[in-house]
């Protein structure tokens, strides 16, 4: 049975895990925001998405553009987990994979440590 849970409440647990991150890997994000959203609209079983120009990608010529997005999808989340200690550790799963995308860490590296 999914777990019930506050968006405010989900909200935190996306914050933990951002304070989780290491701090030279928090102090080097750049030009990215972290949105909660309650799914996406064209892969509704999605628990993340990473949308911009990776750290690794961006030349000379990157400026003057809108932050880099990170949404973590609330619903889905929920529907997979059985208690919310299972939510803390998805949510914190997740937001370590998207992160990795803005660093330019593909899905085949992530899985090679272990964060599949």
């Amino acid at each position: 049975m999914p777990v019930e849970m506050s968006r405010a409440r989900f909200e935190e647990l996306v914050a933990d895990a951002l304070d989780q991150l290491p701090p030279k890997f928090a102090a080097a994000m750049d030009n990215v925001v972290i949105l909660v959203e309650d799914r996406n609209e064209e892969e509704e079983d999605l628990l993340g998405l990473y949308h911009g120009v990776a750290l690794t990608e961006r030349g000379h010529d990157y400026g003057g553009v809108l932050p880099d997005r990170i949404s973590i999808y609330r619903e889905p989340i929920l529907a997979i987990c059985e208690t919310e200690e299972d939510v803390v550790e998805e949510v914190l799963i997740t937001v370590v994979h998207e992160v990795a995308h803005h660093f330019g860490i593909d899905d085949a590296r992530l899985h090679e440590l272990g964060w599949g």
